[in-house]
């Protein structure tokens, strides 16, 4: 317990677009320095590159702490469950969530059955009063509702891991911006999020009163 204590906090960053170069890339690596500078050890999962299957409803989480389906996704069941922060960084696809990341969140089902069928959480009470969500999201449009069903799924799945929703980076228009190097001033706000999840962590930042 001793050695745990001594960790710094560990905050987990999900790489939802299958560009590891691209623009919601880069706003993720910025965002990761911010995190890493404030004191935070991050690790980065490019969740195109996980071998997963979606939720196949089999149902096996309503009175077991895992899933039946033994793949990268459940090898990262432990991960989420002690990790302090979290980080989301996912393009608009189809006006929500790409693919292979929603797949990835829906497989959550064994936190949503832990939390409101049994009434026992995986996620420690400690915890749960520390952990918070920073989303990133890039659109190529430039319509009002281009975030709905990005913000909708994410605010879903921080209430399923107890994991709050707390802040957010929404870029529109890329398609028109086209490469996020020639905006420096969004990729500083990108490092500066990193920063203040991180700072919330390590006590480097508070929030003004």
């Amino acid at each position: 317990m001793g050695e745990y204590q001594n960790m710094k906090p560990q905050i987990v960053a999900l790489l939802g677009s299958p560009l590891p170069e691209g623009n919601t890339a880069k706003l993720l690596k910025k965002s990761v320095s911010g995190a890493e500078a404030a004191g935070c050890d991050v690790q980065v999962i490019r969740v195109t590159e996980l071998s997963l299957s979606g939720c196949m409803e089999h149902y096996f989480c309503r009175d077991h702490e895992t899933c039946m389906m033994e793949d990268d996704v459940s090898m990262l069941y432990p991960v989420f469950r002690e990790m302090d922060s979290l980080i989301i960084a996912t393009p608009v696809m189809t006006m929500g969530i790409p693919g292979h990341l929603k797949s990835f969140i829906d497989r959550f089902q064994v936190f949503f059955c832990a939390k409101y069928v049994r009434n026992d959480r995986l996620v420690r009470k400690e915890k749960r009063k520390i952990r918070r969500t920073l989303l990133l999201s890039i659109s190529g449009m430039n319509l009002p509702e281009n975030f709905d069903g990005v913000t909708l799924s994410t605010r879903s799945f921080c209430d399923v891991i107890d994991c709050r929703y707390d802040d957010e980076l929404l870029i529109r228009d890329m398609d028109n911006k086209v490469d996020l190097d020639r905006f420096p001033d969004l990729l500083e706000t990108a490092y500066q999020k990193g920063f203040r999840l991180g700072g919330l962590l390590t006590g480097l930042y508070q929030d003004p009163v």
